[in-house]
């Protein structure tokens, strides 16, 4: 890795400005897609309006559920309890259920599953209840969730998503799922990618119900599982206070994008207008950006003056990988440069200069360079010998 020498700079990092000229027109009220690994925004269109998620509610249902079991405050396999207000027969009209009802016995990983592919209702409830005294209680938990995420505009009033004054953006649930997506990355293969359920089963119903169950087979909404390459999640959703929503994420080749559409028309052919929008947005994105992680050696320890030692180990102070145009990446290489010179005292987390990215075209990132290690002040003979030396380097 080449190092060079600069005098001391602005080191300004933002997120890279894209052209979105060719960006398809969508007939969804609101869109946002960004990139899963960088969290670069690529596309936007009424990205902070607020409207109802309807079911995509369930995602943050099943957050809360899947962080206490990694937690280890409940298991996957425990036999949830059906309290009455958890029971299909319960439900309000219209509601999409998993169909629980008294006297079944139902795991919570069962219950995530009724959640994911047909979005039941009674589910949501049910696993309000195993989490929370009373479903209000749960609700607390998901607007603090929701709260402590950053999430600026999301509110919740129950669980399920069948509420109209439940409220989002395009923006926040974007967020939210990159976040679902980071911290269970194995929901997409055991929840969010199961194309049929079928519920109740005879493990699941009392001894005499075993021999005819009941069994109802149910599929999942999302059409764009077998519809687009690479689409592994997330949920649909509708209310007519909303019309179609849907969270969306595909990956291809290490790349992974996040789509969250809000607002499809609610009426007719609604669905299609949604589930079309979702493909011209990830093809788009597909065929023009790409996430880049770089393999790069650790920069060597940086030259200190006037310190106790003469040398500080330094560490880039954000990740590496980047959001970059279909185009770019070739050739890829770094160059350390440093702030001229560099003065003890310095405490840890000083930034000193930045990782330069260049591929065959030019400059693609900087990142900011910051010790590790604080340097104290060298004693009076150190100082002024290190003094000495830069006088004479700076005449050459």
């Amino acid at each position: 890795m080449k190092h060079t020498n600069f005098l001391p700079f602005l080191l300004i990092i933002a997120l890279p400005c894209f052209a979105v000229e060719n960006a398809p027109e969508l007939g969804s009220q609101a869109a946002v897609l960004l990139d899963a690994a960088t969290g670069t925004v690529l596309f936007e269109k009424n990205a902070d309006e607020e409207i109802p998620p309807a079911s995509l509610t369930k995602l943050v249902t099943m957050h809360i559920a899947l962080k206490e079991a990694a937690a280890g405050r409940a298991s996957l396999d425990e036999i949830v309890p059906l309290p009455p207000e958890s029971w299909a027969i319960r439900q309000p009209p219209r509601s999409s259920l998993m169909f629980l009802a008294a006297g079944q016995r139902v795991s919570l990983g069962e219950l995530l599953l009724g959640l994911a592919v047909p979005s039941g209702n009674d589910a949501a409830v049910a696993v309000a209840l195993r989490f929370a005294p009373t479903v209000e209680g749960f609700v607390q938990a998901m607007n603090a969730e929701a709260e402590g995420m950053g999430l600026q505009k999301t509110r919740f009033t129950e669980p399920s998503g069948i509420s109209e004054f439940n409220m989002t953006t395009a923006r926040d649930f974007a967020q939210f799922c990159r976040e679902y997506i980071g911290l269970h990355p194995e929901t997409l293969k055991d929840y969010h990618t199961v194309e049929e359920f079928a519920y109740p089963k005879a493990e699941n119903v009392a001894a005499v119900f075993r021999s005819r169950p009941g069994t109802i087979i149910q599929y999942n909404r999302n059409a764009l599982l077998k519809s687009f390459p690479g689409t592994d999640g997330l949920k649909t959703g509708y209310i007519d206070e909303a019309g179609y929503n849907i969270a969306l994420t595909a990956e291809r080749q290490g790349t992974r994008f996040i789509v969250v559409i809000l607002g499809g028309p609610a009426a007719r052919g609604g669905d299609r207008i949604r589930d079309d929008d979702g493909k011209r947005l990830l093809t788009w994105a597909f065929e023009n950006y790409k996430t880049i992680r770089p393999v790069i050696d650790p920069p060597e320890p940086a030259r200190i003056w006037k310190g106790k030692t003469n040398f500080t180990d330094i560490v880039p102070a954000g990740a590496l990988e980047f959001t970059a145009e279909i185009n770019r990446g070739a050739g890829l290489r770094g160059e350390v440069a440093l702030d001229y010179p560099l003065l003890a005292p310095l405490p840890s987390g000083t930034t000193v200069g930045s990782l330069v990215l260049y591929d065959d075209r030019g400059e693609l990132r900087r990142i900011p360079l910051e010790t590790i290690q604080a340097v104290e002040r060298g004693g009076f003979f150190k100082r002024i010998w290190d003094s000495i030396r830069l006088f004479f380097r700076s005449l050459g």
